[in-house]
């Protein structure tokens, strides 16, 4: 990541997860894998395993039927929100990896929060481009089913 926190991966999960609902799940688990493949399985590496499958279950929850206008509300909040709680998200599995106490995870999450706004800002704005890619991306999955290449 060229900027800390700034991603695209909240984006996609979104995406996927409306078009691909359960099946979503293998490109999350993918990509989980990959992180730590690539960047090493390291206590930063755990909380993965709960956090992006969380915003995958969320999205769940909605209606399949849910109207863009709805998506174009929702999504951005839910990016907002699971960014700015990646952090508090994160705290329990750093608080026992290295001992610390619950004051002291206070402490490690309170300064790590300022990255935790970037990731939610840049979530917020970057889900608003979650209809047109959920668009495209039916639009084409509609394609290659119809043409028999799937």
């Amino acid at each position: 990541a060229r900027i800390p926190n700034v991603h695209l991966i909240a984006l996609f999960i979104m995406v996927l997860t409306t078009v691909y609902r359960f099946k979503a799940l293998f490109p999350i688990a993918i990509y989980i894998l990959l992180e730590g493949l690539v960047y090493g399985f390291s206590v930063w590496w755990i909380p993965y395993l709960y956090l992006w499958p969380l915003l995958w279950g969320v999205v769940m929850l909605l209606p399949k039927t849910l109207s863009d206008r709805w998506r174009l509300i929702l999504y951005p909040i839910f990016g907002l929100l699971h960014g700015l709680s990646f952090g508090t998200l994160f705290a329990p599995v750093h608080a026992l990896a290295f001992h610390l106490s619950f004051q002291g995870m206070i402490a490690w999450n309170a300064a790590g929060f300022p990255w935790d706004v970037v990731h939610g800002v840049s979530n917020f704005v970057i889900a608003f481009l979650s209809v047109p890619l959920i668009r495209l991306i039916r639009k084409l999955d509609h394609k290659m089913r119809s043409s028999g290449n799937v």
